[in-house]
């Protein structure tokens, strides 16, 4: 095997495997209510808090370990995820689950700070947009597969089961870095003090601070209905399986985004910004009206709704790279904060909603904070950047 390939592909599982430890709370979220006793928008602060974490710690850690041999340093990222996740499978009320999880949090956030810097160092030159694709690709197989198999083993066996499975393949990982990967001393040229330089100078950029708005306010309105898709869906009478499937279909149509982005946007970049910034909230509004038709209904509307995140999220990270092409690595960072901010913030206010008997209306719920996000484009980001 290529010397380059297999450590890339140690990473790529390791995408998988963070990605999919983040998503499938959501896939379980009834079953593990059930089990510690606790109500849905209870458990879901789990999913909030989790988020919140990796948004608040995020840049912070990525500057601390900046200096760090990144090997080592991953290596105990992935313990802690090991760790944290044996504590996950022993836990016995939300406090403990909580303190689990939060571990799990601290580890995404190093882990997707130093990732991407990772899978360049291993990777010629001519080949690192390859590798960076093949991390993204990895992170987000989890949609596609990591999430529903997640879900199904905790149909099977329980939802202690999955977390302990994902703690096993992390250990695997980690024994396959240990003894295939290379050592990668970190940049010690100077980066670090550019990067403070950065910072300071990010507040004057009007179009970046435009993208942390929509973003924060477009993902809040994402996640008040997709954290609660499953319990929506079974209150509905949809089958747990048939839930499998349509959670599947969601990540089917993540892939597709991705190879729409590839195709098509930079020749059409003005007009697949406006129509994924009103079609991902035209798609969770469309959410109970498709449940009157069904199975068939929900699964056309997720497909729509996975394609639709997918795009979006493609679409902004591209803007952020064209706005800072030479280092994105803060900006990068920071977005990613935004982003998590606002899956914790769709968790809780989705929760809030669901507490007073707002679960039928979720969709609508969502929807409308998205429209809010999508109209500030229109009115002041687009015409922003076409100055």
């Amino acid at each position: 095997m290529n010397k380059h390939l297999l450590p890339l592909i140690i990473l790529t599982v390791a995408g998988f495997t963070f990605n999919t430890s983040e998503l499938v709370p959501i896939g379980l979220l009834t079953g593990i209510s059930e089990d510690l006793g606790l109500s849905e928008p209870h458990t879901a602060l789990v999913i909030t808090i989790y988020a919140w974490v990796v948004a608040l710690m995020s840049l912070p850690l990525m500057l601390l370990f900046a200096h760090a041999d990144f090997k080592k340093l991953m290596m105990g990222v992935i313990s802690l995820f090991v760790m944290s996740h044996a504590g996950t499978y022993l836990s016995y009320d939300f406090t403990t689950l909580l303190c689990s999880r939060i571990g799990v949090a601290l580890a995404h956030s190093i882990f997707w700070s130093i990732a991407p810097a990772m899978a360049v160092s291993v990777t010629p030159d001519h080949k690192r947009a390859t590798a960076l694709s093949a991390l993204v690709a990895g992170g987000g197989i989890a949609f596609v597969a990591g999430l529903p198999l997640g879900r199904i083993l905790g149909l099977i066996a329980g939802w202690r089961i999955t977390f302990a499975s994902l703690g096993i393949l992390a250990f695997i990982i980690l024994m396959a870095m240990w003894r295939f990967f290379p050592d990668i001393p970190a940049d010690q040229t100077g980066k670090d003090e550019s990067r403070k330089k950065m910072l300071a100078s990010l507040v004057h950029c009007r179009p970046l601070l435009m993208i942390y708005l929509i973003t924060v306010v477009m993902v809040t309105g994402h996640y008040m209905g997709y954290s609660y898709i499953e319990p929506y869906m079974l209150r509905d009478g949809i089958a747990p399986e048939a839930i499998t499937v349509i959670l599947a279909l969601f990540g089917v149509a993540g892939l597709l985004g991705s190879w729409m982005m590839a195709k098509w946007f930079t020749t059409h970049r003005q007009l697949i910004i406006r129509a994924v910034c009103l079609g991902l909230p035209c798609a969770m509004i469309a959410v109970a009206p498709a449940s009157l038709i069904g199975v068939w209904g929900l699964s056309a509307v997720c497909l729509a709704w996975g394609l639709g995140i997918t795009v979006y999220n493609i679409t902004f990270q591209n803007e952020l790279v064209s706005l800072f092409p030479n280092d994105s690595a803060v900006p990068m960072s920071l977005y990613s904060g935004i982003f998590n901010l606002g899956i914790g913030g769709g968790a809780f206010f989705g929760g809030i909603a669901v507490n007073h008997g707002m679960l039928p209306q979720i969709g609508y719920l969502g929807g409308g904070v998205a429209l809010c996000a999508a109209i500030y484009c229109f009115l002041r980001y687009i015409p922003a950047r076409r100055g």
